[in-house]
């Protein structure tokens, strides 16, 4: 992985005449998600379109963790859900006492889904279901952990009243399948592949959420919002479900060259359906959904981008 600082060197290097194109890192999650092949994606776009810069995707425990790697200069991008974004830039919750300020945003890509999955033989029907149970929260240092424990508070469910794992995506599905666990979350774009595969060996049922409970989850985080599950997303679900949805974020230091997160933003608008290629999630990586979505300040290069193409961003985007 490169540093931060690296990046304040590119336009020294290019001015200084040819070189070795900058390397950069892109945090991302486990294989089981979305994160990694976005990412591998991004590096795509990024290593086709940018010009003096190649990038590599790097498997990471996801959001927290990769904040934490922005933070230290260990990577030069990073995903993560916009809840986590939030509460480190403010020092709020999880990093209540460690605030991350210079994180900067570079876009909001697509919504992740809170996808609380179980065997449609195990008799949970609801989140209070969950209670007595074994129940996968999300891999340690994951966005899908901070949003389980989020909803759940907010819904009177504490760590207490069931037996909690920490699995990443792949782990759950493997404990489902198994008969390990009773339960597990999910908080990734849909269609996510892991799901997929479970449900190809074992009939699984994803747990809904009242409308009760979606607004109480919402007054305790307000980066989250309601989001319906299609029928038919995954084999065997028949009917929609109602669960609620977090944006990602792309975020960088705030130190990042600006010429260099400019050419980035720019090279992903621009060939966004590279990414759709890889995963449809990205169907969502807009320049609106971004500024509806984005709960931190945008770096310089990413408002420079949007601006020039007559967007208007909220003030709290600002930096």
């Amino acid at each position: 992985m490169t540093s931060r600082f690296a990046a304040l060197g590119l336009a020294v290097a290019l001015a200084a005449g040819p070189a070795a194109a900058q390397e950069l890192s892109i945090a991302t999650g486990g294989t089981g998600g979305v994160y990694f092949p976005y990412g591998g994606g991004m590096a795509e776009v990024i290593n086709r379109h940018v010009e003096g810069a190649s990038a590599s995707a790097e498997v990471t425990g996801a959001s927290v963790e990769n904040v934490a790697l922005i933070s230290r200069g260990d990577s030069d991008l990073a995903l993560a859900l916009a809840d986590t974004v939030y509460q480190a830039f403010h020092g709020e919750g999880a990093f209540e006492g460690r605030q991350v300020s210079e994180l900067r945003a570079l876009a909001s890509i697509y919504p992740n889904a809170v996808q609380i999955v179980t065997l449609a033989d195990s008799g949970i029907t609801s989140l209070a279901d969950l209670r007595g149970q074994r129940v996968s929260v999300g891999a340690p240092g994951s966005g899908t952990e901070v949003s389980a424990q989020t909803l759940l508070a907010a819904n009177g469910i504490t760590y207490d009243d069931f037996t909690p794992e920490r699995l990443n995506f792949n782990e759950t599905a493997d404990a489902l399948r198994d008969g390990d666990i009773a339960a597990g979350f999910w908080s990734v774009g849909p269609p996510t592949s892991s799901i997929m595969n479970l449900a190809t060996t074992r009939s699984i049922a994803i747990v809904p959420m009242s409308d009760e409970e979606i607004a109480n989850a919402i007054e305790a985080e307000p980066t989250f919002a309601p989001y319906t599950l299609r029928a038919d997303m995954y084999e065997g679900m028949t009917d929609p479900v109602q669960t609620i949805s977090t944006p990602n974020v792309v975020v960088v230091h705030e130190d990042m060259d600006e010429e260099l997160v400019y050419n980035i933003v720019k090279a992903m608008y621009e060939n966004v359906e590279e990414l759709i290629a890889i995963h449809p999630a990205a169907n969502d990586t807009t320049p609106e959904f971004s500024i509806a979505s984005t709960p931190i300040p945008f770096h310089p290069g990413a408002l420079r981008y949007l601006e020039e193409i007559g967007m208007t961003v909220q003030d709290h985007q600002r930096p």
